[in-house]
């Protein structure tokens, strides 16, 4: 609870909030000059900022040089500590990892369930987007359905990033952040397909066919969950 304070107490301010959202989609580490220059404000004020945010454990930050000479540069970027604000404390994630382990111990009935319901809920997260947009029952063109599927996305915390080729036939996307990583550490191949098939879920509720190709996974020490997605309109 006193952390929960801590953090309630640092993002109370709009411009450091602002600013930990801008961290949040950049997937990149910044400097102190780069928020300044974002947000007009003084360096001194940018890093007195970045600094809370550190402080509370939602930044980490370490010193580099950038090449081009100079003093070294002190770098933000997230912290890999889960950030959760809960009132009253609730441990979610020790629930997750009692279904989790619950599944598995039922063996492969088990995990044919948690594939099944994983991706059940990507297709139920898509289908709320459908409805908030009051779009249900109409049809969608690419742009919607991809428009459905990057605010979906974003909403499960996932982070993503998009690209497209020219025919709309191949989605290119990468997930910067994974709400499972946690539990994935005691049960990567679980989760990890669980995962996969959470997405599935959410392209094959907007797409007549849907063919997913993993090329890099968190679990395995990437920067990033890589996809490619071959899709029907």
């Amino acid at each position: 609870m006193e952390q929960t304070l801590k953090i309630t107490n640092v993002l109370s301010d709009p411009t450091r909030y602002y600013i930990y959202q801008y961290i949040t989609k950049r997937h990149q580490e910044v400097t102190v000059q780069e928020v300044a220059d974002n947000f007009n404000i003084h360096p001194n004020v940018a890093r007195l900022h970045l600094s809370k945010l550190e402080d509370v454990n939602m930044l980490s930050s370490e010193t580099k040089k950038t090449g081009k000479g100079g003093r070294p540069s002190r770098l933000y970027r997230l912290s890999d500590d889960v950030i959760q604000l809960h009132f009253p404390y609730r441990d979610y994630m020790l629930l997750s990892k009692v279904a989790i382990q619950t599944m598995l111990a039922l063996g492969e009935e088990g995990k044919k369930a948690l594939y099944l319901t994983g991706k059940r809920f990507g297709a139920e997260l898509i289908e709320q987007e459908i409805t908030k947009r009051m779009q249900s029952g109409t049809e969608l063109d690419f742009e919607q359905k991809l428009s459905i599927l990057k605010s979906a996305a974003t909403l499960a915390g996932f982070y993503p990033e998009f690209e497209v080729n020219d025919d709309k036939t191949k989605i290119f996307f990468q997930i910067y952040n994974c709400p499972f990583k946690e539990v994935a550490v005691d049960h990567s191949e679980a989760v990890c397909s669980m995962h996969h098939e959470f997405l599935k879920g959410m392209f094959e509720a907007l797409f007549e066919s849907a063919e997913l190709i993993e090329y890099q996974s968190i679990a395995n020490g990437c920067d990033t969950c890589t996809y490619q997605a071959l899709v029907s309109n």
